[in-house]
């Protein structure tokens, strides 16, 4: 395993009962092992027939491009936006690999700016909707491929308008593919039993990922190993996603209805974003679930630790370390002369970073505030793969605790229609 798991403030709970119902799902899954039945977005984990296709596509993509553009939106964008954060030259491309933009959040000021300070000419947008109908996805589409359109028009550079967009989408008749059709946009599918949230170790999050120029098999890979583990684990107690699972159900029914993920890395803040929304749209139903809350440290050390310390006993938090010490500038012992700033001389911008996260720890334990820790040795495409799928077995397992479908999402369709139903009667009043 890539990454170890430690829980405190829950030593003297006796979990038995929990756990039982947590093997149930855990023991359909390897029912649906042997059965070849697996869930659509844990069958690929068996192999790797689909990888070749997705890093051939991937080259071509960023063949010639200073900028790709994923336009999705919440399970079409974080997932992958969380493994392209591994990204090295995070703040500029290079001959090799493009720029990876997401403007998963639809503004208007923010599209006007993203399409008038891009260079078209070397940019590709990467569409990505499962349902094909999402209006935000639809929107950004058919303004990007407006500005691409003038732009041939403009330049005559004999390039044709194909070669400025991908569409993944699933099969079937739906709007995004009459579209891609209709102006003849190359299209790759988005399998159909494979839901948005649940999406990003299929194309959808490793094409991205392949186009930065990470190592998708890697990523791959450790997820299949946590799979592996899980589904070749006889004791249920011994499996971390269940662990977790369990401990976050029984603080709820304790009265901690808050779920606080906080990693204290700087390219976790995007997983825990995509955690965010697969917790909400999973296990939020009913009148049952948590609430998830992401927090980034150390910078939220200052605006929520007051709160989490000294507020309501409302809160499980789990932590997300990886090995920091000793890396990154070293901070000179000329420039720390002065005599308060002389525990920081000689060490490293990771020393401070891995104390503040154990202080951190240390002091919410203190409290006694339950506290898990989850401590990744290095973070890579591997370790990233591992604890995606950890999340999406605890959700899974979670799930079943607070008897929910992990699958759907009901209520947000109600918002989807009504949005249509506005933008229509505006339409009507122009």
């Amino acid at each position: 395993m890539s990454y170890s798991q430690e829980i405190r403030g829950q030593e003297d709970r006796d979990l038995s009962a929990v756990f039982a119902r947590a093997a149930e799902p855990v023991n359909l899954l390897k029912a649906q092992r042997q059965e070849n039945t697996l869930y659509g977005f844990l069958r690929p984990l068996d192999h790797a027939e689909d990888l070749p296709a997705i890093e051939c596509l991937a080259a071509t993509i960023r063949y010639g491009r200073n900028d790709v553009v994923v336009l999705g939106t919440g399970g079409s964008s974080l997932g992958a936006h969380a493994l392209v954060a591994l990204k090295k030259n995070r703040f500029s491309h290079n001959n090799q690999y493009p720029r990876i933009h997401f403007p998963d959040n639809l503004g208007p000021d923010s599209m006007d700016a993203l399409l008038s300070e891009l260079d078209l000419a070397h940019t590709h947008f990467l569409i990505i909707s499962k349902s094909g109908g999402t209006a935000e996805t639809l929107a950004q589409m058919m303004a990007c491929l407006a500005a691409v359109k003038e732009m041939l028009e403009r330049v005559q550079n004999g390039r044709q308008l194909s070669e400025y967009f991908t569409v993944i989408v699933e099969p079937g008749d739906n709007i995004l593919r009459r579209f891609a059709n209709r102006w003849r946009l190359p299209i790759f599918d988005h399998a159909k039993d494979i839901g948005g949230r649940y999406s990003a170790l299929s194309v959808v999050g490793l094409l991205p990922s392949a186009i930065a120029g990470l190592d998708i098999r890697e990523t791959r890979r450790g997820a299949r190993d946590v799979l592996m583990n899980c589904l070749e684990t006889e004791n249920i107690e011994d499996i971390p996603a269940a662990i977790g699972a369990a401990t976050i159900y029984h603080c709820a029914e304790e009265g901690m209805n808050i779920n606080v993920l906080m990693p204290y890395e700087c390219r976790l803040d995007m997983l825990a974003r995509w955690h965010q929304q697969l917790w909400s749209e999973s296990v939020g139903k009913a009148g049952k679930g948590t609430t998830p809350v992401r927090a980034l440290g150390p910078v939220d050390q200052h605006s929520q630790l007051q709160l989490y310390l000294d507020g309501p006993n409302d809160k499980f938090f789990t932590f997300i370390t990886t090995n920091m010490n000793g890396k990154g500038p070293v901070i000179d012992d000329k420039l720390a002369s002065d005599p308060e700033l002389g525990y920081m001389s000689g060490r490293t911008i990771g020393d401070l970073v891995a104390a503040e996260a154990r202080a951190t720890m240390e002091a919410l334990s203190r409290h006694n505030k339950p506290v898990r820790q989850i401590k990744l040795e290095r973070l890579n495409e591997y370790s990233m793969g591992a604890l995606i799928m950890h999340f999406m077995l605890e959700t899974i397992i979670g799930a079943h605790l607070f008897d929910v479908n992990a699958f759907d999402q009901p209520a947000v369709e109600e918002g989807k229609v009504l949005t249509r139903q506005y933008m229509e009667w505006g339409r009507r009043m122009h």
